[in-house]
């Protein structure tokens, strides 16, 4: 064979399709680590649950179902029991059982861990048996199992073996063996990894659950730019491509051999206010007007929540009054209603809160954390000219952003929230509760909001195991939280993924994608 020949062939052979049962996906965004405690995002924490597992899992519909426990109850109001499956085995064929789930909590709430927060209602896990645990919490906790899922078991002599017995966590520049490879017990497993390139999984032969979808191989790329990503689904060199920008919807659906999935999300973009005595960035007379109720709600009453859903966001939200929507357990939609977009009544409530004039206040905004992020932001801007609020929109990368709200350096923000725990407690704990870092209570608390008697009702949430009691008190703080108006929630999120129209796939509302639901034709 010619040299020009042997050439010809090793093009058509690297041009040529991946094998059917071969998977192909790009995201937005890279796995940050292999180690399943070493980073709390949402994207890696889903890629990893192909590989490792929780005690529980989700189901498509978002329920909660068995997993590495066959079932869990409370045997003392502090504590929860966890039956363990038998037969288990890690992919290095070593066996699953108890001293692997207690192993696995203590290391993800080790001093590197970056799920450590997850974990902090876990006081321990104790070995009952090889195939009983049982976690005791700090305080009676209804929603623990719900809180378990993205919480992944590791196998303590693989870990201990390889110097892993430590989580890393490449965002504190500490790593180890678990960074780079793998060990669990999901339906699939790291054949090899380059990060920031390539990662292939393959599928798990001695996973003890039923193989569902045709996949047996997956090839995993981050495309960060979003033309970039749709050009290599366009092209047929990859099957799936997530997240789709809303503005390329319409297109793709014109594609011939394209299917674009869309569906309700769990992520809520909301608007919030630091209440405290002084305007960090503005000017209005040496006064902070945000600390007056009658200025935010005035603000809530100026902006077209629909203008937005229809014209930023080319209907791809939900317009919202919660910052927990559709999706999420104790979801009331009767609760779930913002204020009526008017401009008449909030330039009276300016008035009435001694501002007819105004004042001048700066937005800060990312500009790549949310869909369309920067547009909303921007398209804020003149609906509060109208009435008299002269906005100045702040807009910086996510890396430099949330650095700046944790340091309690911003007057007016937007933020983005989904419910990890999929219980309307998880944003009211974080982002509502006055700021108590030693109990995880109020982490992402900014606005300086500290109100007793809603804190009160927030810790009965998070104990209170009835569960129509607790859906009134949910709903009480639903309401206390509005009337107060301490954040505005614009909308809640949809999502959007696309493939080629040989891929079968279920798209579920947290984003994440089940490599065992994919098939293939």
């Amino acid at each position: 064979m010619t040299r020009l020949a042997v050439l010809a062939l090793a093009a058509a052979l690297a041009a040529a399709p991946a094998p059917a049962q071969t998977l192909r996906w790009a995201a937005g965004t890279d796995v940050a680590t292999l180690d399943p405690h070493g980073n709390a995002g949402g994207f890696t924490l889903a890629f990893l649950g192909n590989v490792y597992e929780g005690l529980v899992r989700r189901a498509p519909d978002l329920s909660l179902e068995p997993a590495l426990a066959t079932g869990w109850r409370t045997v003392e109001p502090r504590v929860w029991r966890f039956t363990l499956r038998e037969g288990v085995v890690f992919q290095d064929g070593s066996p699953f059982s108890a001293e692997d789930v207690a192993f696995s909590i203590a290391r993800a709430k080790g001093r590197h861990a970056g799920a450590r927060g997850r974990l902090a209602p876990i006081a321990e896990a104790r070995v009952v048996d090889p195939r009983t645990v049982e976690l005791v919490t700090q305080a009676p906790d209804p929603i623990l199992p719900q809180a378990l899922a993205d919480v992944l078991i590791i196998s303590r002599a693989w870990a201990e073996r390889v110097g892993a017995a430590e989580a890393s966590n490449p965002a504190h520049d500490v790593e180890n063996a678990a960074t780079r490879s793998a060990n669990g017990t999901g339906p699939f497993r790291v054949a090899s990894r380059e990060a920031g390139r390539l990662t292939v999984l393959v599928r798990n032969d001695a996973w003890w659950d039923t193989k569902r979808g045709s996949i047996v191989e997956v090839e995993f790329r981050p495309i960060a730019a979003d033309a970039t990503r749709l050009a290599a689904l366009a092209s047929g060199e990859v099957d799936l491509v997530m997240p789709v920008p809303v503005q390329d919807i319409p297109r793709l659906k014109a594609t011939p051999g394209i299917v674009v999935l869309e569906g309700p999300a769990l992520r809520t973009i909301f608007l919030g206010f630091d209440i405290g005595p002084v305007l960090k960035q503005g000017e209005a007379g040496g006064r902070n007007p945000l600390a007056d109720t009658r200025v935010r709600r005035a603000i809530g009453h100026a902006i077209d929540a629909e203008a937005i859903r229809t014209r930023v966001m080319q209907g791809a939200a939900t317009p919202a009054g919660l910052l927990w929507g559709p999706g999420v357990a104790d979801y009331t939609a009767a609760e779930d209603r913002r204020p009526v977009f008017d401009p008449a009544r909030a330039r009276a409530l300016l008035a009435e809160a001694a501002y007819p004039e105004g004042f001048a206040l700066t937005l800060d905004c990312p500009n790549d954390g949310y869909v369309h992020d920067e547009a909303i932001c921007r398209a804020i801007a003149p609906m509060l000219a109208w009435i008299g609020i002269r906005l100045t929109v702040n807009l910086m990368p996510r890396a430099q952003y949330l650095p700046k709200l944790a340091r309690l350096d911003s007057s007016f923000f937007l933020l983005g929230w989904s419910a990890d725990t999929y219980d309307a407690h998880h944003p009211l704990r974080f982002l509502v509760h006055a700021r108590d870092p030693d109990r995880s209570l109020g982490t992402w608390n900014y606005t300086g909001y500290d109100r007793p008697e809603v804190n009160v009702l927030i810790e009965a949430i998070g104990q209170e195991f009835d569960s129509a009691r607790r859906q009134a008190l949910i709903d009480q703080a639903a309401a206390m939280l509005r009337a107060d108006a301490i954040y505005l929630p614009l909308h809640h999120q949809t999502l959007a993924w696309a493939h080629r129209d040989r891929v079968r796939v279920v798209q579920r509302a947290d984003d994440v994608v089940v490599l065992n639901w994919i098939t293939l034709r």
